[in-house]
C-alpha cells in the first residue's frame, strides 16, 4: 500500500468523519452510558486534534468528539507571549466563547472541554457564555492539578512550549489555594522536545522530556510530576507506566482530563 494511502486510512481511523448516528465501537462498550454521548474540544490548534481523538477515544470509548480551533489562536497567544503583551489575547478568549456557543448550538453537545492549557485563562469566560445552555465546561489540566495538590509534596511541572509556562503555574496555584491547601513547585521548560515535536519527531520529543525528568528527580524531592501539556502525553506511547517508572505520580491531561470527562458524561461528577 503506498505510504500515502496509508496515512489518510490512519487519520480517518482516528479521527473518522461526521455522522449523525452512534459512535463506531468494536466490541462490547466498558462504559455503556458514553454511548451516544458528545463532547466538544475548544483547541488551541488544528493539529492537536489527532491528540484529542487518540486519547479521547482511548478514555472515552463510544463518545463523539467534536472538534474546533485553529491555527490562528496558537499564533496570536505565540506573538503576544514574543512581544510581552498579556497572554492568552483577549481576541483568543473571546474566539472561545464563539466556539462553545457553536458546539452548544450547532452539535447539541453534552460537554466542553478546553484542551489547551495556555487558553485555560479561558474558563470562566467560556462557562459564563454558556450559562443557561445545561452544558458543563471543563478544563482539561484542572484534574490533574487537583491530583498533583492531593498527593502533596513538591510539584515538578514540565512544559514544553513558552506561551504555556504562566498559565499552567497560575493554574496549579489556583487549584490550591480553591483546595486550601498551599503548594510549592519547580518548573522546567524543555523547549528542545517542542523542536523535536516541530520536526515530526515524536519519539525524539518524548525521550527529551524523559532527560528532563529525570535529571530534575536527580536533583530535588518531588512529591508529582505535571506535564503541562496535552501534546506530551505521548510520552505515554513509550513510557506507559510512568509512577512505576519513575517512582512517583507522573500525571497528564490525556489521562487525568479524559477521565474526569467521563465522570461528568455519566453524570458521576
Amino acid at each position: 500500500m503506498p505510504d500515502d494511502v496509508r496515512l489518510f486510512d490512519d487519520y480517518l481511523r482516528v479521527t473518522g468523519v461526521a455522522h449523525l448516528g452512534p459512535e463506531p465501537y468494536e466490541g462490547e462498550l466498558p462504559y455503556p452510558g458514553l454511548r451516544g454521548k458528545r463532547l466538544g474540544l475548544i483547541n488551541g490548534s488544528s493539529w492537536i486534534t489527532l491528540w484529542c481523538n487518540a486519547f479521547g477515544r482511548r478514555y472515552l470509548p463510544g463518545v463523539h468528539l467534536v472538534n474546533v480551533g485553529n491555527e490562528a489562536v496558537q499564533l496570536n497567544f505565540m506573538q503576544a507571549h514574543a512581544e510581552g503583551r498579556p497572554c492568552p489575547p483577549q481576541a483568543n478568549i473571546d474566539a472561545f466563547k464563539r466556539y462553545a456557543r457553536d458546539l452548544a448550538e450547532l452539535a447539541a453537545v453534552d460537554a466542553v472541554m478546553i484542551t489547551c492549557s495556555t487558553m485555560n485563562r479561558a474558563y470562566r469566560q467560556v462557562q459564563d457564555a454558556l450559562a443557561g445552555e445545561g452544558v458543563p465546561v471543563l478544563q482539561i489540566d484542572l484534574p490533574m492539578m487537583e491530583r498533583a495538590v492531593e498527593t502533596g509534596g513538591r510539584v515538578l511541572v514540565v512544559a514544553t512550549h513558552g506561551p504555556t509556562v504562566a498559565s499552567t503555574q497560575a493554574l496549579l496555584r489556583e487549584t490550591a489555594e480553591g483546595m486550601g491547601r498551599e503548594v510549592a513547585f519547580d518548573g522546567v521548560d524543555v523547549h528542545e522536545a517542542w523542536e523535536r515535536l516541530a520536526a515530526a519527531d515524536v519519539a525524539g520529543h518524548n525521550a527529551a522530556i524523559d532527560g528532563a525528568i529525570r535529571e530534575a528527580l536527580s536533583r530535588g524531592s518531588f512529591g508529582s510530576v505535571v506535564l503541562a501539556q496535552l501534546s506530551m502525553s505521548t510520552v505515554l506511547f513509550d513510557h506507559p507506566d510512568l509512577e512505576a517508572e519513575y517512582g512517583l505520580p507522573v500525571l497528564t491531561s490525556a489521562q487525568c482530563g479524559f477521565e474526569r470527562a467521563r465522570e461528568v458524561l455519566l453524570g458521576q461528577g
